[in-house]
């Protein structure tokens, strides 16, 4: 059976490829998605992509995969990373392991962005690659999914 893989995509990602691209690139959130399935299915996994710009509609996502044969989550919360207890204590109760993801380097910009609610529950956090950043996430998820 194929490991499953859930990349969840936070707040404003809808707008990748047009917003800030100084900061967040041309990749459109489509674009790579179909990259990260290509790249999972390549590996011998499943990849799921979700993007919500609602912190509710994120946390019901991640409690789903708790019941939906998840193996392992990659999540770029957005902003929601500097603010949500929610979605950390959502990423908690569901024990599935997880990275976190930034395209930008989160400690290049504001102060505001060097706090993550996420960080320290994650195997590991990948900030300031761009979208390669999450294909190093996928790669890393293929190799340390429970099912590997």
């Amino acid at each position: 059976m194929a490991q499953k893989i859930l990349v969840l995509h936070g707040p404003n990602l809808n707008l990748l490829g047009t917003r800030e691209p100084h900061v967040y690139g041309h990749t459109t959130l489509d674009a790579l998605n179909a990259t990260l399935e290509a790249l999972a299915a390549s590996l011998g996994a499943d990849l799921v992509a979700f993007q919500s710009n609602h912190e509710g509609a994120i946390v019901d996502r991640i409690q789903a995969a708790r019941l939906d044969g998840t193996d392992f989550v990659i999540i770029n919360a957005g902003a929601y990373t500097h603010t949500s207890v929610a979605i950390r204590d959502a990423l908690a109760g569901i024990a599935i392991p997880f990275v976190e993801v930034h395209i930008s380097n989160v400690y290049k910009r504001e102060v505001f962005r060097h706090h993550s609610y996420l960080s320290d529950l994650a195997l590991g956090v990948v900030a300031g690659l761009g979208p390669l950043g999450y294909e190093a996430a996928v790669r890393f998820a293929a190799q340390h999914a429970p099912s590997a």
